[in-house]
């Protein structure tokens, strides 16, 4: 069983940051990747950023410039430093990991940006 814990959400001034984390664990062999999504009130989950075990990145175009994911020391950590926040990243904030066999998701953080 693997369990994923995310922090750091909050309410913030537009033009402000955040720093999300995210930490797995239990039985966890090898991590193919891990992932920050959100989910806006009546909209779907969306990537915001993933990075591959390699430690290649991808991001959501919406936020491309303004967020950036990385890995903590211990690999299965993962963070998400949030920039120049706009009104329209307001959401849930999920972190994703993805095992060889198995994908886990957290219980997400709400992220509030006020204009």
């Amino acid at each position: 069983q693997v369990h994923v814990v995310e922090s750091g959400g909050g309410l913030v001034q537009a033009g402000g940051s955040l720093r999300l984390s995210c930490a797995a664990s239990g039985t966890i062999f090898t991590i193919n990747r891990m992932g920050w999504y959100r989910q806006a009130p009546g909209k779907q989950r969306e990537l915001v950023a993933e990075i591959q075990s390699g430690g290649s990145t991808n991001y959501a175009d919406s936020v491309k410039g303004r967020f950036t994911i990385s890995r903590g020391n211990a690999k299965n950590t993962v963070y998400l430093q949030m920039n120049s926040l706009k009104p329209e990243d307001t959401a849930v904030y999920y972190c994703k990991v993805v095992l060889l066999t198995a994908n886990y998701w957290g219980q997400g953080t709400q992220v509030t940006v006020s204009s």
